[in-house]
Parts: structure tokens; C-alpha cells; sequence
């Protein structure tokens, strides 16, 4: 490849968030120089509260970490044989979850941080890139996530011709544990389940009965919501995020099927008597004085929100460390702007990672971190890098943004929108399992189960063999 005069030979990473930290740190471990550039603290943004690298502003949760029958988790155990630096530092700074891993988000970010700062490969550059990259620099990565600068998103924007999709996303409160009344609520798992850290009990749940629930869905509807900017109007929710009175408006039954279910709990003090719904809360912190609420993100006035919240039986006295709210998120309309190692068509030497791409959730803006750092540093050696099987779940989740989406045929809105990683991005299997191992058929959920886990067995084999093939040096460390 042919460069310009006084190119810039080291890879620069735009955004020193999940994606970012992921992608400098693979860049970096291949031996390529790096800069990495956060605008923080010299600008800040609405969510952020740190200067940190890697910090998490929604939620501390992972997710499952259940590779065999979780397409997260599988996600996780694919990440750990790539040498993921987010994982590795999650694994470090777990707290009980039940079935999910979950970080202690302080401790977490600073390990990330101070991984980043000692590496003698990375430099940190505390400034923001305000409009597009310098023309010198050849090899950018830009993971600027959902609070992209507007000089930045307006230059993508120009660059590209696509006017930005934008969805709201949002952030749940936290409530000092020692406010919480334990003589009415209770800790439990939801089936008992045991996650990394966790001891089965790793969840406080406070009940409700049927009036107590309407009450609360009452309050909900009628309290203020905060105003929506101008630049805000029109945009859409992601469902997998949605505020709490949002789901309360598509029906009063709606939190009880979903954040608030009742099933598989059982209050110790009454247990013959099934709650109509309950509230869970998850550990926040290392030290376990602050637990967040599970799945009650909002867009509550502070006033109503602390209202409405404290009439969950056992929050009646809740003090809260942080209150809910919403923020803009915006990402590209990746299969017909990039291409298939993430470039941008328009102009290849950007190439985008993270949230911006269309992924959802903080594991999978990483992991797309992780294999845009990849490619950086090939594309540095004047290589190119095969991307992983699409029977991975990296493969299956870079096949949802970069390719294989059909668009809507009518003049209506672009179809295309974030996604978690699940198991209906995966191929299906040439011979779903028929029986279990002592040749007795399979029946009912018992065929769920082994499909899933014959999915990840798969993704975990085709892995390695993508890892023998395409990172020899990987392979040699493992």
C-alpha cells in the first residue's frame, strides 16, 4: 500500500472505552505502537463520571458466563483464548451475580487502566479528536461508543452520506445496601442458580403483592418523565433497554413478565404464599454496599423516580448512590457502510469498533474491539486477516453487523438495529442432536438445550482451528 507523505505508521484508537481499551490492547500485544485518545477528563460526558479508562456507566453485569448454554458466555470463553484484556480484568474484579459474571466496576476500570498505562507500546492522549483524523494518520480505529463528540459524529455523518440511527439507552439506580429493610426482603438467586463468585443467593428480591404491584405501575405512568432534547425527538428505544414506565405503557402486565417476574423465588418467610411480582437488586461493588435494580432503567423526573421506587416493599427507606436515567446512543448503518474488517467503504483507513457498529451490550462492544484491534495490527504488517468462522459467536456477531442483513424494500425506515449475541445469528447445525448419550430421544426443552450446547462446542472447535490458522502467535501462547 502506497502512503502518504509523513503517514503516521502507528495505529490510532479513537475512544478509550470498552472497545477502545480492547482494541489498543491487541493492536499493542501484536507489537504495533498505538495511541489512544479519550477526551476525557478535559471533556466530559453525560453518563461518565471518571476519567477512567473502560468504565461501565449502565450496569456492572457481564451477563451469563455460562459458555455452554449462553451465547454470552460463549462469547466470554472466546474472548479469554484470544487474550482479551477485558476479560481478564472482569475475571479478576468479579462480585456474586448468580448465574452472571459481574465486576466491580471502580476496581475494574482501574486494572484496565493501569494495564493500558504500563504497556510500553501505548501512548494515552488525554485530548479530543474533534472532526475527522488527520489525513497522516493511515490506520485509525474509532470506538467512540453511544456519546460520540459532535464534531466527530457530524464528520462520520458528512463522510458517509447516512444520517447516524440513534436509540436511547439507558441507566438503572443504585441503592446503598444498608437502606434496604432485610426483614421484608430476602437474598436468593432466581432457581437457586450459582454464578462465578456467586453462592446461589447472590440476589436481593423485595415482593409484591397484587396491589402494592398496580399501585407502583400507577405511580410509574403518572410521574414526570424528563423532557426530551430537541436533537432526541424520534428516536427510538432499544428493546433490550427499555425504561421501566415505557414497558409499563405497552401494558400493566408487561414489568411482571419481564424484570419483575415472580418465578423461581420463594420468600423464606412466607412460602406458601407466591409474590404477584418481585424486584431483584445485584451487587454493585466489591465491598457489597451498593446493589443496583435490575432491569429498572428510567426517564423519571428525580422527584417522582424516588417516589415510585420507594414504594417497592423493602426499598421504603432506599437511599440511592445513583438515580436512573437515559442517554442518546448512536450507531452506523454497518452493512452498507462498512466492510467485512470494519472499514468504512468511504474511506478505509477509519475503521469503526464498539457500540457504533450496531452491536448492543458491553461484552459484545468489546469483543468487536478485539477483532478491529486484530485487523489494525495485520493491516499494520501489511497483512489481512480472515475473519473468525460465522460459527462462532465473534464470527456470528461481526456477520449481524458487517454483512447478511436485508434491508426493509419499502421507502420506510433502515431496518437494520443493535443486537446482543444470541444463538439465532449462529448457522444452524447440519445434524441437530436427536438423543442423549445413553441413545434415549431428546423431548420437549431438552432439544433447546442440546442444540445450544451443540452450537458452542462447535463455535469452541471451529475457534481454535481459526486461531491455528490465522494467529500462529496466539496459538503458541495458549
Amino acid at each position: 500500500m502506497t502512503t502518504a507523505p509523513n503517514s503516521d505508521d502507528r495505529v490510532h484508537v479513537i475512544g478509550a472505552g470498552l472497545a477502545g481499551s480492547e482494541a489498543a490492547w491487541q493492536v499493542a500485544n501484536a507489537g504495533i505502537p498505538v495511541v489512544l485518545h479519550e477526551m476525557r477528563p478535559v471533556r466530559m460526558t453525560d453518563a461518565h463520571r471518571t476519567d477512567g479508562l473502560a468504565e461501565l456507566v449502565c450496569s456492572n453485569s457481564f451477563r451469563s458466563d455460562d459458555a455452554l448454554n449462553n451465547a454470552v458466555g460463549l462469547l466470554h470463553a472466546e474472548m479469554r483464548k484470544l487474550g482479551s484484556l477485558i476479560m481478564r480484568s472482569a475475571d479478576a474484579h468479579q462480585v456474586p451475580a448468580g448465574g452472571a459474571l459481574a465486576v466491580d466496576r471502580d476496581a475494574f476500570s482501574d486494572a484496565v487502566t493501569k494495564s493500558l498505562e504500563d504497556h510500553p507500546l501505548i501512548t494515552i492522549d488525554r485530548t479530543e479528536v474533534a472532526g475527522l483524523p488527520p489525513a497522516e494518520w493511515r490506520n485509525v480505529i474509532v470506538a467512540t461508543g453511544p456519546l460520540t463528540s459532535a464534531p466527530l459524529a457530524d464528520a462520520i455523518r458528512e463522510l458517509t452520506d447516512e444520517n447516524a440511527l440513534a436509540f436511547f439507552d439507558a441507566i438503572a439506580p443504585i441503592v446503598h445496601k444498608d437502606s434496604i429493610d432485610m426483614e421484608i426482603a430476602w437474598f436468593q438467586s432466581r432457581y437457586d442458580k450459582v454464578g462465578p463468585g456467586g453462592n446461589g443467593a447472590d440476589y436481593i428480591n423485595c415482593p409484591m403483592t397484587r396491589e402494592q404491584y398496580d399501585a407502583f405501575i400507577d405511580a410509574l405512568l403518572a410521574g414526570e418523565k424528563t423532557d426530551f432534547k430537541e436533537w432526541e425527538l424520534n428516536t427510538p428505544y432499544f428493546d433490550g433497554c427499555l425504561p421501566i414506565e415505557v414497558m409499563a405503557e405497552r401494558g400493566r402486565e408487561t414489568l411482571r413478565y419481564g424484570p419483575m417476574k415472580p418465578v423461581g423465588l420463594t420468600n423464606p418467610r412466607d412460602p406458601l404464599v407466591k409474590p404477584y411480582a418481585i424486584v431483584q437488586l445485584r451487587q454493585d461493588n466489591k465491598l457489597g454496599t451498593l446493589y443496583n435494580i435490575v432491569g429498572f432503567q428510567t426517564k423519571l423526573k428525580y422527584g417522582p423516580q424516588q417516589t415510585a421506587l420507594r414504594m417497592i416493599p423493602g426499598l421504603q427507606n432506599a437511599e440511592f448512590a445513583r438515580l436512573g436515567g437515559l442517554h442518546r446512543n448512536t450507531f452506523l448503518n454497518s452493512p452498507k457502510l462498512l466492510d467485512e474488517q470494519l472499514r468504512l467503504k468511504a474511506e478505509p483507513r477509519l475503521r469503526f469498533a464498539g457500540q457504533m457498529t450496531g452491536c448492543e451490550g458491553y461484552v459484545e462492544s468489546a469483543s468487536v474491539g478485539l477483532i478491529a484491534g486484530l485487523c489494525a495490527a495485520a493491516e499494520a504488517k501489511g497483512q489481512s486477516l480472515a475473519m473468525p468462522p460465522a460459527t462462532t459467536a465473534l464470527g456470528s456477531l461481526l456477520g449481524h453487523i458487517t454483512g447478511g442483513h436485508i434491508e426493509t424494500v419499502d421507502a420506510g425506515p433502515r431496518s437494520f438495529q443493535p443486537m446482543n449475541i444470541n444463538f439465532g445469528l449462529f448457522p444452524p447445525l447440519a445434524s441437530p442432536p436427536t438423543k442423549k448419550p445413553d441413545g434415549s430421544r431428546l423431548r420437549g426443552n431438552e432439544k433447546t438445550i442440546a442444540k445450544k450446547q451443540a452450537m458452542s462446542a462447535r463455535a469452541l472447535a471451529d475457534l481454535d482451528t481459526w486461531i491455528a490458522a490465522s494467529l500462529p502467535a496466539v496459538a503458541a501462547a495458549a
